[in-house]
């Protein structure tokens, strides 16, 4: 068995979702996508992302880890947190994200990277 050894720098991913205020960078190495979330102040998803996704909320799970700046998340039920830097997150499907604060915020998505700013697939 050979293994081969992959290297990818954040310069050059492997796809680019990009939106107004924003883009969403994916990372595909090792056999799994790894997401790059890059927002800046005036970005929201119900603004900006739902157009692309069709879907009253975001119906994305998101596991991740916040690298810079600050964002809210609101949940279908209303309950309301704020991700900072160092936080890692898990936020289930039926919410809305916002940029909080003058700078950008930026974040790392281990989970359903590749599902995230598209169209969602109907039966």
């Amino acid at each position: 068995m050979n293994a081969v050894v992959e290297i990818l720098n954040l310069a050059n991913p492997t796809e680019v979702r990009a939106f107004p205020y924003g883009r969403f960078e994916l990372f595909r190495i090792g056999g799994l996508e790894i997401g790059r979330a890059v927002y800046e102040p005036g970005w929201r998803w119900t603004e900006h992302v739902r157009p692309t996704a069709e879907t009253e909320l975001c119906e994305i799970e998101h596991v991740g880890f916040v690298l810079a700046g600050r964002a809210a998340v609101q949940m279908r039920d209303g309950s309301e947190l704020i991700m900072e830097p160092g936080d890692f997150f898990s936020v289930p499907p039926g919410h809305d994200s916002w940029v909080v604060g003058p700078d950008p915020y930026e974040s790392f998505h281990f989970l359903a990277a590749d599902r995230y700013a598209q169209a969602v697939e109907r039966e």
